[in-house]
């Protein structure tokens, strides 16, 4: 896996023309696997002998694997996200009741408001550089950002602190001493944040998490509280930063498309679908398990392999989405139904804010897009700078003329 990153469509249409499960070397020389066809990837996602808990990585396991690897974080923070079973289903329960449709909802005219400030502060920032301004740091970032702070009850001066560290989570280029030091500080920050929440509780996650640690018993232990607030930090904003990201950016590419919804020919909903399809936000998802060895499309996967969900490669699988899959077209068939793109999850760890992150979307565009109706980029494409790794899928600046 290149860990310098870089656009990923390239290298997937060459791996899948070779097969839906292509073995990898990931940082560190580690055997690693990965699947990358729609229907692969789905049945493996689902699979009953495939496991997120660590015990099932052999390399780790015995000891192949250092402290400073830069994927280590995906495979050991104590949250949701590597738990299986009965673990897996307390702690989801535990922040669940936050993501349904109809709290979710109710977080709309927050949103909404956040949105339009936002808005005024890119304007302000297009006035000042001489009409060009980075829509990513401006308006994509600080839009889930800020709702997850608020849900979290986190306040804002912690939050560039948290987006700069749970970045560098992501990264997969870094040196083992950062990769340790980066770790650290964003559990001491998670820990400060935990405590001061604890001596002045309020009604938000963040306080529901601590009076499940606090109430005793096995709800939740300290770890497992710092791991959900990381988990629920980093998948929180940066999945819906390339999200808003990445729609801007095929909206821009393709004017006849944008053109389209403004017509009502098609929904900002459909824009946000076809971008999670075509330029998925997160490209390969660390780690899943096989507990035996375990044939996937005629490829068998050794027990105790970590195997990377490549969603960006799915949702251009040609099987699936037909030979026009790396056209973005918002009015694709089966973006209401049939064919759905598997870009945030499938089976139980299905991503819990996927409502959020589809909601904080669509008004974004619907409300950036009528604001600014000239918004273009001012760069082209090929020279935007992509994001440093394989995990996230996007890129780092996003330059735009309002």
């Amino acid at each position: 896996m290149d860990s310098s990153g870089g656009c990923p469509h390239a290298a997937n249409a060459r791996l899948l023309s070779q097969g839906a499960v292509a073995p990898v070397v990931l940082p560190g020389g580690v055997a690693g696997m990965a699947v990358l066809g729609h229907e692969a990837l789905k049945d493996f996602l689902a699979h009953p002998d495939v496991a997120k808990d660590a015990g099932h990585f052999t390399a780790l396991r015995e000891g192949r694997v250092g402290a400073g690897w830069p994927l280590l974080t995906f495979a050991t923070v104590r949250g949701m996200t590597t738990a299986d079973g009965d673990d897996h289903r307390r702690l989801r329960s535990l922040v669940s009741k936050a993501f349904t449709a109809r709290r979710v909802e109710q977080l709309r005219p927050g949103i909404e408001e956040l949105t339009v400030r936002l808005l005024d502060g890119l304007a302000a920032a297009a006035e000042e550089g001489g009409g060009v301004a980075d829509l990513r740091r401006h308006f994509a970032l600080p839009l889930p950002m800020g709702v997850i702070g608020q849900l979290l009850g986190v306040g804002t001066e912690h939050l560039d602190a948290l987006h700069h560290l749970s970045n560098r989570i992501v990264a997969t280029d870094l040196a083992p001493e950062q990769v340790v030091t980066a770790n650290r500080d964003l559990v001491s920050l998670l820990a400060r944040i935990a405590a001061d929440r604890a001596e002045r509780p309020g009604d938000d996650l963040t306080g529901a998490l601590i009076a499940a640690r606090d109430e005793g018993g096995d709800r939740l232990s300290q770890e497992e509280l710092i791991g959900t607030l990381l988990l629920m930090i980093v998948a929180g904003h940066e999945t819906t930063l390339n999200l808003i990201t990445n729609a801007v950016r095929a909206l821009c590419g393709h004017r006849d498309q944008l053109d389209l919804v403004r017509e009502g020919k098609a929904s900002w909903t459909d824009a946000v679908e076809e971008t999670l399809r075509w330029d998925a936000p997160v490209s390969y998802f660390p780690f899943r398990y096989p507990v035996t060895d375990l044939t996937v499309d005629g490829t068998v996967i050794p027990k105790g392999t970590p195997v990377l969900a490549g969603y960006s490669a799915a949702g251009r699988d040609t099987a699936v989405h037909g030979p026009d899959a790396d056209r973005f077209d918002v009015t694709r068939p089966g973006r209401h139904g049939a064919v759905r793109h598997l870009s945030l999850g499938h089976g139980a760890h299905y991503c819990l804010g996927a409502p959020l992150a589809r909601l904080e979307a669509t008004i974004a565009l619907e409300r950036l897009f009528t604001r600014f109706p000239d918004l273009d980029l001012a760069l082209p494409e090929r020279q935007l700078p992509r994001h440093t790794g394989f995990v996230g899928n996007s890129v780092r600046a996003l330059p735009v003329r309002l």
